[in-house]
């Protein structure tokens, strides 16, 4: 068995440090009774507390609560049926190439590019409504637009590894299209779309660009009011906030990961 170079295990643990001993000191400071400073007094919940009794911090929680399982919903429909129909449709090679692209481009492109795409795009639809005025129904169809992709691409993987094999099985045994859909291809699809669902929902709770860009004054989300408490000064209530916002973020990133590592038969792998 080969030992790993001394220099290589050093970066990696520099590398584990920098990214996760921030995240560990917000959660201390979140306990710490001081109201300033980095000064340890004694251990507390009572920051925690207190955000319950925040009607600003609990307004914004049921937007961003709001926001992200409505875009969830609607992208992982729209995401799911993406999927099957760009893997599943006998496309030419030409048009699967665009649609791959097209697909991808959410997903690489920066999101302060996107936003400013939707600002463009929603100006020119309030010359038609009054509908698309800056507000909650602008951030659900900002969210939608990026978790598309992030669901088709999971569910595509999904689709993959199941293969043909079992659909053409199916059609043997004179299995209808509406059949096969129902109890065959979304049954073994599932484990992909929860995964998209909440890789979806994450990525609809912790975003700020899109919602920065397409909020209105009676929309804000956790991340934007953080972002405007944070302008004024780092109290321990934010601490605490952002502590929580990171445990629900990893406990869904960890289901996720559970979620892709199941087989066809909804056993993990080992």
């Amino acid at each position: 068995m080969k030992r790993t170079h001394p220099i290589i295990t050093s970066l990696a643990l520099l590398t584990m440090g920098f990214l996760y001993l921030p995240l560990l000191g917000v959660a201390v400071f979140s306990v710490n009774s001081a109201r300033r400073g980095l000064v340890w007094k004694e251990f507390t919940f009572d920051w925690y507390i207190r955000l319950f009794s925040n009607e600003r911090i609990l307004e914004a929680a049921w937007n961003t609560l709001l926001l992200a399982v409505i875009s969830t919903i609607l992208a992982t429909i729209l995401g799911t049926v993406l999927a099957i129909g760009m893997d599943r449709f006998p496309w030419s090679k030409r048009t699967r190439n665009f649609l791959d692209i097209v697909l991808h481009i959410p997903v690489v492109i920066p999101d302060i590019i996107l936003a400013a795409a939707l600002v463009v795009a929603f100006g020119l639809l309030r010359v038609v409504s009054s509908l698309f005025d800056p507000g909650l129904l602008n951030m659900i169809i900002g969210h939608i637009t990026f978790q598309i992709a992030f669901v088709a691409l999971v569910v595509r993987s999904r689709l993959v590894a199941i293969g043909r094999d079992v659909e053409e099985a199916a059609r043997d045994l004179f299995a209808g299209n509406w059949y096969l859909l129902r109890r065959v291809i979304l049954p073994l699809l599932m484990p992909g779309i929860v995964a998209g669902a909440m890789l979806a929902f994450t990525l609809s709770l912790d975003d700020f660009v899109i919602s920065f860009f397409t909020a209105g004054p009676e929309s804000q989300t956790l991340p934007l009011y953080i972002f405007a408490a944070v302008r004024r000064g780092v109290t321990p209530q934010i601490h605490a906030l952002s502590t929580l916002i990171m445990i629900i973020t990893v406990i869904i990133a960890i289901s996720t990961e559970r979620l892709t590592r199941k087989d066809l038969f909804g056993r993990e792998k080992k």
